[in-house]
């Protein structure tokens, strides 16, 4: 299979599983059922639920762009890159296994607090959930700083896609949010049996990438670390 369909696949299924996991679920659930308080339509849920994916999509390009071309801009790290980032991606790859497996706890400081950015959506405008999802997006914790900048920032660079790769992530993230939007705007019921599928198939979804993760890393490892053929 083409490596660059795997990488695009692979980008795209990083965001779905950074969009389930447990934090960014609640605040992307609570942003969007916030703004659904606040529509007087189901149309402009909708709405709401595809500009706040375009606004998480957006920030994803820009902290991509910034970060890629950042380093691609100086030669040096360029040149390193292009000849070590296969050595680079074995402990890479470990780490984010660890840190989805939650083998160690890791916390990371909440820059842009949740509670105080009712204000962005409080007049229920479409254009505040775009804001919103931009900012949600960069708002990391562990589990998607782990598949944010251990996972889909490798890889894209790897490729060197600065658009395609991250638009997926940020398409991810933002899918399983329209579709409670969706849910919401049109009245359907069961969200809650809904919801909580979703958390069990995070749970084993997570692992599973988690495990999967600290192969292939182990693997890279072998081969472009320490000469090892199999």
């Amino acid at each position: 299979m083409d490596s660059m369909l795997v990488g695009a696949v692979s980008a795209f299924w990083f965001g779905i599983l950074t969009s389930i996991s447990p934090c960014p679920l609640a605040t992307n659930i609570a942003a969007i059922s916030y703004i659904g308080k606040h529509m007087d339509s189901h149309r402009k849920i909708v709405l709401s639920g595809l500009f706040y994916t375009a606004g998480r999509v957006m920030a994803y390009i820009g902290v991509s762009f910034m970060i890629i071309y950042g380093l691609l801009s100086i030669p040096q790290v360029s040149f390193f890159l292009q000849e070590y980032l296969n050595m680079l991606l074995g402990p890479i790859l470990m780490v984010a296994g660890i840190l989805l497996l939650e083998l160690f706890p890791v916390s990371i400081p909440d820059l842009l607090p949740k509670k105080k950015l009712g204000y962005l959506v409080e007049n229920g405008n479409i254009m505040g959930a775009g804001l919103l999802g931009i900012i949600f997006a960069l708002s990391f914790c562990p589990i998607s700083a782990a598949l944010f900048f251990g996972s889909l920032i490798p890889v894209a660079v790897k490729h060197d896609s600065v658009f395609l790769f991250p638009s997926l992530f940020g398409i991810g993230t933002g899918l399983p949010v329209f579709i409670v939007a969706f849910m919401i705007g049109f009245s359907f019921r069961n969200i809650g049996k809904a919801l909580n599928i979703i958390s069990r198939f995070e749970y084993w979804a997570r692992k599973i990438t988690g495990v999967i993760f600290i192969l292939v890393g182990g693997f890279y490892s072998c081969v472009y670390l320490f000469g090892i053929t199999f």
